[in-house]
């Protein structure tokens, strides 16, 4: 890999039904060198031991979850090199926080958007959803507590991606354009 690219995070942030998934592929289409890692596997592999760790409805409330992402990004970077998109709900302000001064502590920049979308939209693309199914309750259940981040400490922390009118394929350019200029190409363009 090129190391003459400085490694950066692009952490694609915004509740379940933003589009963080489909947005995610797609920068990493437009951005040369990159890769993108589902921190949601860490918390499954959590998920995975024997006996269960303590209940919770949230992996993310497990304290291991915030620093092991840190360290699988870093190593990826350190392995892969160039860009690492994630797209990632993190609604807490203080496991952003660890996350961000962890990812710090090793230099590694982070560039982090937020795909907003209105309540209506976001209840809208839920129901229509074909890949988790309509009316995910799971998806559901985490409106409230993004409307009330993005009242909060969301906006303050992230570049807001508004995507109540614009395609997945908008957003990435507009994200890819943020991070590496005009140079970032248009979907329709690639081959």
């Amino acid at each position: 890999h090129d190391a003459s690219v400085e490694p950066v995070i692009v952490w694609l942030n915004g509740t379940h039904g933003a589009g963080k998934t489909t947005t995610s592929a797609l920068v990493q289409q437009l951005i040369p060198d990159s890769h993108v890692f589902d921190a949601e596997k860490v918390g499954e592999t959590l998920m995975d031991i024997r006996p269960g760790l303590p209940e919770t409805d949230n992996f993310q409330h497990w304290p291991p979850w915030r620093p092991l992402v840190v360290e699988t990004a870093r190593r990826i970077l350190d392995y892969a090199g160039g860009t690492l998109v994630v797209p990632m709900t993190v609604l807490i302000e203080d496991y952003w926080r660890e996350i961000s001064t962890g990812l710090a502590r090793h230099a590694i920049p982070v560039r982090h958007f937020v795909l907003h979308a209105d309540q209506e939209t976001l209840r809208r693309r839920i129901a229509e959803d074909t890949v988790l199914g309509p009316n995910s309750p799971f998806r559901l259940k985490y409106l409230e507590p993004y409307a009330e981040a993005a009242r909060t400490w969301l906006r303050d922390a992230a570049e807001v991606i508004d995507t109540t009118h614009l395609t997945a394929a908008q957003a990435a350019r507009e994200i890819a354009r943020a991070v590496i200029g005009d140079t970032a190409p248009d979907l329709a363009d690639r081959p």
